[in-house]
C-alpha cells in the first residue's frame, strides 16, 4: 500500500507497458528523495519482477506502489493535477515547463493541496480524456523534430525538477579538495615576491608605466581566486626559476 505524504507530488503512470520503465521510474523518483507512485492497470500486471531489478536500490519506492483499475480511481484523491503531454490538445489549459510545474506544485503542496503528475503509456502518451481530467498541461521543451521521451526520462525530468527547487544546494560551489582559499596576506606576500624577483630582471620598465605593472599583477594573481596550495605552488615555481641566478642586472643563469 502506498505511503501517502502530503508534502510531495503523486507520481501516476497510467497503462504502463513494461515493468523495466515503471521500475527506471521509480529510481528517477528515489534519485529526488520522491516515493509515491501510484500505477494504473498496467499491461503485464503487478507486481513485476522487471521492475523490482531495474528499480535497483530503489526498492523503497515499489514496496509501496498504489495499484489503481483506472485513472479516475487514482486521481480520485487529488486537487491538482499535471498531465505530461508533447502533443497539442483541443483543450484550453496552462502549459507550464517542468520548472513552471514543479513551482506550483511546491507552492500547492506547501499549502496543502495533494498533487499529482499524470504520465501517459510508452506507446501513445495519455488519451484526451485522462488529459482532460487535469488542471495543467506539462510540456517538455525537446526538439519538434523528435518530441517522444522515455516514460522514465520524463519522470526523471520532473523528479529532478522537483528536488532541484528544494534543495540547499547553491547553483555554482567551489570544491577544495584538501586545500581552501588562500588569505589576502598570502596572496599579498607571493606578488611582493614576484615583484622582488622581476625588479632586478627589469620587467617593470619603462619606468613610468611601473606603477600600472605591479598594481596589474596584482589584480591578476586576486582574480585568479587562488588557493593556499596555489600559492605554495608559485613561491615553489619562483624559487626554482631564480636558484643560482645571479641577484644584479639581466637574468641569466650563471656559467
Amino acid at each position: 500500500m502506498e505511503e501517502r505524504h502530503a508534502t510531495e507530488p503523486v507520481f501516476v503512470l497510467v497503462t504502463p507497458q513494461l515493468g523495466e520503465n515503471i521500475g527506471a521510474a521509480a529510481r528517477a523518483m528515489w534519485n529526488f528523495g520522491l516515493s509515491r507512485l501510484r500505477l494504473v492497470a498496467p499491461r503485464d500486471g503487478w507486481p513485476s519482477p522487471e521492475a523490482g531489478a531495474t528499480a535497483s536500490g530503489a526498492r523503497a519506492v515499489l514496496d509501496r506502489v498504489g495499484v489503481f483499475p483506472d485513472t479516475g480511481a487514482a486521481l480520485a484523491d487529488l486537487s491538482h493535477v499535471f498531465a505530461c503531454t508533447a502533443r497539442p490538445r483541443e483543450l484550453t489549459r496552462p502549459v507550464l515547463t517542468p520548472e513552471a510545474a514543479m513551482a506550483e506544485a511546491r507552492t500547492l503542496t506547501g499549502q496543502g493541496a495533494r498533487v499529482g503528475i499524470l504520465f501517459g503509456p510508452e506507446r501513445a502518451g495519455l488519451i484526451n480524456d485522462d488529459v482532460a481530467r487535469a488542471q495543467a498541461i506539462v510540456s517538455v521543451p525537446v526538439n519538434p523534430a523528435f518530441p517522444s521521451l522515455n516514460l522514465a526520462q520524463c519522470v526523471g525530468l520532473l523528479a529532478y525538477e522537483w528536488g532541484r527547487q528544494g534543495s540547499a544546494q547553491p547553483a555554482l560551489a567551489m570544491s577544495w579538495g584538501s586545500t581552501e582559499a588562500a588569505q589576502g596576506a598570502e596572496v599579498d606576500s607571493l606578488a611582493a615576491r614576484l615583484e622582488r624577483e622581476l625588479e632586478p630582471a627589469g620587467y617593470f620598465w619603462p619606468e613610468d608605466k611601473a606603477e600600472g605593472m605591479r598594481r596589474n599583477l596584482r589584480a591578476m594573481l586576486a582574480r585568479f581566486g587562488l588557493t593556499r596550495a596555489d600559492v605554495q605552488t608559485l613561491h615553489g615555481v619562483v624559487r626554482a626559476l631564480v636558484r643560482d641566478k645571479p641577484r644584479g642586472g639581466p637574468r641569466g643563469r650563471a656559467r
